[in-house]
């Protein structure tokens, strides 16, 4: 959480630096005080601490306290944030079960506004598509790439860096670039997207609606999970990112129509050795 503060600084008013600047300062007292106190610690008005709280992706005052609290905490476990060393194998299985099917829950309400059918029509479209993220998000663009081939586009997936700074260098009009990330606060993934967008390729970004690399896509598609990746290895957000691509993918063979379903098949019976039919 403390390092999420620190990410957003840049981006805040300055009225809501100072509240970010004194929580840094005193995170064990902002965890245990009142939005009155945190107000008149900060010198600002509470409606002031509230949209702070909002510009972090938090529900309100109560959901930063809870998480500042979750951050400044000794984990019982590093295995999992939902299980304990006294859980056995069956209830830890079932929360971690339970966990996953909340983040996709709370995924499909994120999406609900989202023009999916747009997306589709720009990845329908592409010359070619540049699926793009960093560290584990770069694995869920390998997996992308997987799917999306099938449907007869070019595609690839990168996961350093410098190759992603690259192509937005070199990224033409007709190029799709989909970018994957849970924080958005990657500063070459922000510039790849900027320098695609200059030279006419499209950029999707699945990514914190209140990041930077949100303000830098053409078509956002938030991702909401809230991993502690200081503690933790990141589990719930790969899996909003791999369902949110699976819906892209599905979306982009229904805008294709017969010729994605022709391919889909053939891509099928090619494992069986069997494209007679």
């Amino acid at each position: 959480m403390l390092q999420l503060i620190e990410n957003r600084l840049g981006n805040l008013s300055p009225a809501e630096s100072l509240v970010a600047r004194w929580i840094l300062a005193h995170p064990r007292d902002a965890a245990n005080s009142t939005l009155a106190a945190v107000a008149a610690a900060c010198e600002v008005s509470e409606p002031t601490v509230i949209r702070f709280c909002r510009h972090l992706g938090l529900g309100g005052f109560r959901d930063l306290t809870l998480r500042l609290t979750e951050s400044l905490s000794q984990p019982s476990s590093f295995v999992h944030r939902d299980v304990s060393r006294d859980d056995s194998i069956q209830d830890a299985a079932a929360k971690v079960m339970d966990s996953a099917i909340r983040t996709l829950v709370s995924q499909r309400s994120l999406i609900r506004n989202v023009d999916i059918g747009g997306a589709a029509r720009i990845l329908g479209q592409a010359r070619q598509i540049i699926f793009a993220g960093i560290g584990g998000s770069g694995h869920v663009s390998d997996d992308a790439q997987h799917k999306f081939f099938r449907l007869g586009i070019p595609c690839s997936a990168l996961s350093d860096p410098p190759s992603i700074q690259q192509f937005g260098a070199i990224a033409e009009n007709g190029d799709v670039l989909v970018l994957t990330s849970n924080s958005g606060q990657w500063p070459e993934l922000i510039a790849a997207a900027s320098m695609s967008r200059q030279r006419g390729a499209a950029v999707i970004a699945l990514t914190d609606p209140t990041s930077e690399l949100a303000s830098a896509a053409d078509i956002l598609i938030p991702c909401g999970s809230q991993d502690e990746t200081s503690v933790y290895t990141p589990r719930n957000s790969r899996l909003a990112q791999l369902a949110i691509l699976d819906v892209l993918q599905v979306a982009t063979a229904l805008e294709l129509g017969d010729a994605a379903a022709n391919r889909l098949r053939r891509t099928k019976l090619a494992l069986s050795g069997d494209l007679t039919a």
